[in-house]
């Protein structure tokens, strides 16, 4: 959602003409070349980390193996387990435990988390800002801040009462702006038996983060914007109201703030409000409702899209959606958000026959290009002027990455030896376990590389492998073997952090497990780690909990 000014940022630092090889970039470093500019420095560092990491001497070795029975999560080299309870850091060979908390009660359970980092250049008002810290929700609607690394409660504010549960953590702006989300409000069932009412669907609390400061709370009500709502989200600056029957209305986030804000009010301070008398963010009175909308807000955009599907990217500003019918499910019409014109080219149809659907997405590189991924090919295309015609644009082609398959005809119609004429009953599915197939794509923004997991499973053994693709022409540079088996009913995430890959998955009755690769070069030794024979383990425990080496 980003300028193409800023994709001259297409993270060219790893790009930049007549690199040199890595002993002269050292060599370079060594003599100050670049220390007169931190910036420049660092992106010398990550261009010398994306070389180690591509060539061909390069493994990444298991280090280690833990499980468990909740779920699993990680921001930032740091592993949490047990509702964030326990933090392990993934950074060292061996896994350290950098804080781990007694067994929380139900009513101190974590719903939702979000990764807080310090600003570059700014003043903030206590030490303990400067390091990252952890925002999260409670169940009984306290959001605290915790230290990363110890665990410690560093803040704490309280949303609300019983009146609402708020559930959901998101960013409006990353790292500056975050809105709070409650639950859909329904009544209880002998309310809706008497003919009760509830107008009130969803609450929103919006922050400024670092320093913690309220921007204020409003309510997302039937009367004001219709009764068809059924979500609601705040994202760069935007109000974004979803609807029954697919439709998508976007209203100013700012506008409706100024417009209808009664009073503003800071954390910590006295406040007299409806009658209550309290202080703001404290138990039991919580945070007022000061954002009162009572008149339907001017309507920035309108679009009709099938499960709400709604993307905003690119330059000039474009949109993505599927036509609201079932028969369209695949089917992405890329339109310009000026005049909704559609773009050249501008549908996008892979023709899968698959049980899991293809997918698309604005690239993250903040290059405006697109990504388009389906079963067996990934595509990434690109919006540019039309010849002879600067008024209309369109999509194009920049490069694709294709799934390695073996070239077999298949034939609905064979021949036996006998000469007896056999009929097939059926196709096999693009994304038919038995062929490569694309799972996962990411994009790894320091070191400019696009990430894939691709995956075959032959009966109940599955293998998959992380490949890294030049993010500027899709040229493979790297493939990386996963050692443990992948099978495509369970639910897995993969994370490819600098040096440090990361595999969670989830199993049945909610068991989870987490590999941890780490980056060396030693090749003598690491040969054998990059090969899926059974190699023997060790298990050590640590803090209660046990962890399996390789």
């Amino acid at each position: 959602m980003c300028p193409q000014a800023a994709a001259g940022g297409r993270r060219a630092a790893c790009r930049a003409p007549g690199a040199h090889n890595v002993c002269r970039l050292l060599s370079r470093r060594a003599h100050g070349f670049y220390a007169k500019d931190a910036g420049v420095a660092h992106r010398k560092n990550l261009g010398l980390l994306r070389k180690i990491v591509c060539q061909e001497s390069t493994k990444f070795k298991n280090v280690w193996t833990t499980h468990s029975a909740s779920p699993i999560a990680y921001e930032r080299g740091r592993i949490y387990l047990d509702n964030y309870q326990c933090c392990i850091s993934s950074i060292a060979q061996e896994p350290r435990i950098l804080y781990q908390k007694p067994k929380c009660s139900k009513s101190e359970k974590i719903e939702d988390a979000l990764l807080l980092e310090c600003p570059l250049g700014e003043m903030l008002p206590s030490p303990s800002d400067y390091k990252s810290s952890l925002i999260v929700l409670t169940v009984r609607n306290w959001l605290l801040r915790l230290s990363a690394d110890s665990g410690e409660i560093l803040e704490k504010i309280y949303l609300a009462g019983s009146c609402c549960k708020f559930r959901y953590l998101s960013w409006d702006t990353p790292q500056e702006v975050m809105v709070v989300k409650s639950a859909q409000n329904k009544l209880p069932a002998a309310a809706r038996q008497a003919s009760i009412q509830q107008s009130v669907l969803f609450y929103l609390a919006v922050f400024q983060v670092l320093p913690l400061s309220f921007i204020g709370m409003l309510e997302i009500n039937k009367k004001i914007f219709g009764n068809s709502v059924t979500d609601v989200a705040v994202s760069n600056g935007i109000l974004i109201v979803m609807h029954s029957m697919g439709l998508v209305r976007l209203y100013n986030f700012q506008a409706i703030s100024e417009q209808f804000m009664e009073q503003p009010f800071d954390l910590g301070h006295e406040f007299n409000w409806n009658g209550q008398v309290g202080a703001v963010g404290k138990y039991p009175f919580g945070l007022p409702c000061n954002i009162k909308i009572t008149d339907t807000p001017p309507l920035l955009f309108e679009a009709s899209s099938l499960e709400n599907a709604f993307q905003i990217g690119g330059y000039p500003w474009h949109y993505i959606i599927t036509p609201n019918k079932k028969k369209h499910k695949g089917v992405f019409h890329i339109c310009s958000l000026k005049d909704n014109a559609l773009a050249k080219n501008g549908i996008q149809d892979m023709k899968c026959c698959s049980l899991e659907p293809d997918w698309i997405y604005f690239h993250p590189d903040m290059s405006g290009r697109i990504i388009h991924v389906g079963p067996n090919l990934i595509k990434v295309l690109k919006l540019k002027e039309v010849k002879n015609n600067t008024d209309q644009i369109e999509i194009a082609e920049d490069f694709t990455i294709v799934a390695k398959r073996e070239n077999s005809v298949s034939s609905a119609v064979t021949v036996t030896a006998s000469g007896r004429v056999v009929k097939k009953r059926f196709n096999l599915l693009d994304d038919d376990p038995e062929q490569e197939t694309f799972k996962i794509v990411d994009y790894e923004d320091e070191l400019d590389l696009l990430s894939t997991v691709a995956v075959t499973q032959i009966g109940a053994d599955g293998r998959a492998h992380l490949d890294f693709h030049c993010n500027e022409h899709g040229i493979l540079l790297k493939s990386i073997p996963l050692l443990e088996s992948w099978d495509v009913t369970y639910s897995h995430e993969v994370y490819f952090d600098k040096d440090l890959v990361l595999h969670i998955e989830q199993k049945p009755n909610r068991r989870f497990s987490c590999y941890v690769y780490q980056m060396v070069c030693d090749t003598a030794k690491d040969d054998e780690c990059s090969s899926h024979e059974k190699t023997e383990r060790v298990f050590c425990k640590k803090g209660g909990r046990i962890f399996e080496y390789i």
